[in-house]
């Protein structure tokens, strides 16, 4: 059920990187929503109905091609929003976006969203700024499914998955790690079974707990780290 939001509560990134006047004058227009795994936030070449400074948990932005096969191209948790195409003045999405893992999101209706964006510079520019940050993330996950091997793009996605679960353990299947990877569910299997062993990950029953974040990162390709220096460098963190 939706709730207006008391300014101590929020916690998106984008948010509170705001002054605290400007975020005071948005957050009548925000409303608080449970975001549950599989729900669908944006569909391809439908109108966006609103905006999602994601809380807790995550979104995946996936792209389809001709055959139905699917691939994400974006995670996005509490240090950003679902709606990008808004910030550009587009109404409709090339991508889908659903959430992947259990949380909450302050929802703007895609409307009042263009408003604020309008009678807010300071929210532009700083939304602006996380739009180029996504291009770059986008960007260089394609690169990265095209250049590098599978246990260096699983440990980069658990990595990505990690800083915005809010906890070590989270729940994601074999099936759902092949979609995002663009891979057969046994490739996942093998490269994850190899991590378990190596006491990185435990796995089981779809769920994933981190185990050892330094050896995840010592495994991953060096995309993981790019991406986030390039957040840190447009957004601070």
């Amino acid at each position: 059920m939706a709730n207006d939001v008391p300014p101590m509560e929020v916690r998106n990134q984008l948010l509170t990187a705001l002054p605290p006047e400007l975020l005071s004058r948005l957050l009548p227009r925000l409303r608080l929503i449970s975001l549950t795994t599989r729900d669908s936030l944006m569909v391809p070449d439908a109108p966006i109905e609103a905006a999602y400074f994601v809380e807790s948990g995550f979104v995946s932005l996936v792209t389809s091609v001709e055959d139905g096969t699917q691939a994400e191209v974006g995670l996005i948790g509490r240090e950003g929003m679902v709606g990008l195409p808004l910030i550009t003045g587009v109404d409709t999405s090339f991508v889908e976006a659903f959430v992947q893992g259990d949380g909450s999101a302050l929802r703007m209706e895609a409307r009042v969203f263009r408003a604020a964006m309008e009678e807010e510079p300071a929210l532009r520019t700083l939304l602006l700024r996380y739009l180029e940050a996504m291009t770059s993330q986008v960007s260089q996950t394609a690169a990265c499914n095209g250049r590098h091997d599978l246990e260096q793009r699983l440990a980069r996605w658990l990595l990505m998955a990690h800083d915005r679960a809010g906890g070590d353990e989270f729940q994601i299947t074999q099936e759902f790690l092949a979609l995002m990877l663009c891979v057969y569910r046994p490739s996942v299997s093998v490269v994850a079974s190899t991590l378990q062993r190596a006491g990185i990950i435990r796995y089981g029953r779809g769920r994933i707990t981190v185990l050892d974040r330094e050896a995840l990162e010592a495994t991953a390709c060096d995309c993981y780290r790019v991406v986030k220096a390039r957040f840190e460098r447009l957004l601070g963190g």
